[in-house]
C-alpha cells in the first residue's frame, strides 16, 4: 500500500497549527518549565519543619478517668493506656481509641423514644412491631417492649471481637427475649412473673455475649410495656379484669375462711371440754350413788327394820323440807272418823267460789 507522505505532512501541519497557521514552539515551553523548577519559596525549610512538628504533636491524646486508651499499630491492637496524658506514633502508623468503660449504655428494643437536643421527651415514643411482636408458649401474640442496660467490661474485646457492638447487643437481646417469652405462657408475661422473665433474659443475654467474647457486662433487662396486639387488646383487658375479680373473690373467701375456721375450732374445743367435764361429773356422781347404794344395801342386809325406818325418815325429811311441795297433815283420829277433806287451797288457786259456811258433807 502506497502512502502519500506529502498529504500526510500537510494534514499534520494543519492539525498543530494555531490561528496564525504556525506550529507551537516547544522550546519556549521547556524554558518556562525550567524556570518554575528553579523557583524557591521563602522559608521553605521552616514550613516543612512546622508540618513535622504538628504531625508529631498529633500523637498526643488524653484518657479521662472513665475511659481506657486502646492504641492500634497499623490497625492491630498494640497496647492499653490508663487515664492521663498519653502519646502514640501519629497516623498512619498508630491511632488511639478511648471507649468509656464506666458509662451505662441504654438500648431500646421494640420501641424508640423521641429525643430533642439530646434530651429524652418522655411522652413521645414510637413502636417497632418487627422487634416487639413475639409468640408465647401457648401460641398467643404479645407486644413486648424492653430496655437493656450494659457496660464495657473489656475494651479490647469490645473494639476488636464484634462488629457494630450496639447492633450486636440489640440483636442478641431481641433473640433472648423471644426465647424466654417462647417458653412462658401469656398469663405469666402479663401478670405476676415479669420479674422472673427479666432475670432469665438478663442471664441468657449475658451468656450469649460471653460466648461472643464481646467484653460487655449486662446490668439489667427491664420490661417497659407488655400488652397484647392493639387489634385484640380490648378482649384481653376484659379477660384480665375477670381474672382480677377471680383473684379478689378467692382472697375474700380465703380471708373469710381464715376468720371462721379458728372461731369454729375454738367453739368445738369448748364444747368438747364441757362434754368431757360433764362426763367426768356424771361418772363421779354415778360412782358415788352406786357406792352409797351398796353401803345401804349392806346395812339393810345386816338390820332390815332399822334400815327401812331410817330410809323412811330420810325420805319424809326430804319431802317435808321441800317448800315447793304442798303438804296437808291429818291426824289418825281424823282419818278414822272419815272427816271429808276438801283441797280448799287448790280450789282457790283455780278461782272456784266456795259457799260460806260450807265445811263439807251434805247439807
Amino acid at each position: 500500500m502506497n502512502w502519500d507522505w506529502e498529504k500526510l505532512q500537510q494534514k499534520r501541519q494543519k492539525h498543530f497549527s494555531g490561528q496564525g497557521g504556525q506550529r507551537p514552539d516547544f522550546g519556549d515551553f521547556q524554558e518556562k518549565l525550567n524556570q518554575l523548577k528553579k523557583l524557591k519559596l521563602p522559608g521553605g525549610k521552616f514550613i516543612i519543619l512546622g508540618f513535622v512538628v504538628l504531625w508529631l504533636l498529633s500523637g498526643i491524646f488524653i484518657v479521662h478517668p472513665d475511659e481506657v486508651g486502646i492504641v492500634q499499630r497499623f490497625g492491630e491492637f498494640h497496647r492499653e493506656k490508663g487515664p492521663g496524658l498519653n502519646y502514640h506514633i501519629p497516623f498512619p502508623v498508630e491511632k488511639a481509641q478511648t471507649p468509656r468503660v464506666t458509662e451505662v449504655n441504654r438500648l431500646e428494643v421494640g420501641f424508640r423514644t423521641a429525643q430533642t437536643q439530646g434530651r429524652v421527651a418522655g411522652a413521645q415514643s414510637r413502636t417497632v412491631p418487627e422487634e416487639s411482636l413475639m409468640l408465647t408458649g401457648d401460641e398467643n401474640m404479645l407486644d413486648v417492649q424492653f430496655i437493656v442496660q450494659y457496660q464495657i467490661k473489656d475494651a479490647r474485646k469490645f473494639l476488636f471481637n464484634i462488629f457494630q457492638p450496639h447492633k450486636a447487643v440489640k440483636d442478641a437481646a431481641e433473640a433472648t427475649m423471644r426465647e424466654v417469652i417462647g417458653y412462658n405462657n401469656i398469663d405469666a408475661a402479663l401478670t405476676d412473673e415479669k420479674l422472673k422473665i427479666q432475670m432469665e433474659s438478663r442471664d441468657l443475654l449475658q451468656e450469649i455475649l460471653d460466648k461472643y467474647e464481646a467484653g460487655i457486662r449486662v446490668i439489667a433487662v427491664q420490661l417497659q410495656d407488655v400488652h397484647p396486639p392493639l387489634e385484640v387488646i380490648d378482649s384481653f383487658r376484659d379477660v384480665t379484669s375477670a381474672r382480677e375479680d377471680q383473684i379478689k373473690f378467692i382472697n375474700e373467701a380465703e380471708a373469710y375462711r381464715n376468720e371462721v375456721l379458728p372461731k369454729a375450732r375454738g367453739e368445738a374445743a369448748a364444747i368438747l371440754n364441757r362434754a368431757e367435764a360433764f362426763k367426768e361429773q356424771e361418772i363421779r356422781r354415778a360412782d358415788g350413788e352406786s357406792a352409797r347404794f351398796l353401803s345401804v344395801l349392806q346395812e339393810y342386809k345386816n338390820s332390815p327394820d332399822v334400815t327401812k325406818k331410817r330410809i323412811y325418815l330420810e325420805t319424809m325429811q326430804e319431802i317435808l323440807s321441800d317448800p315447793d311441795v304442798n303438804k296437808m297433815i291429818i291426824s289418825n283420829d281424823a282419818l278414822n272418823r272419815s272427816v271429808p277433806y276438801l283441797p280448799l287451797h287448790q280450789m282457790m288457786e283455780r278461782g272456784l267460789n266456795v259457799p260460806s259456811g260450807t265445811t263439807g258433807g251434805s247439807k
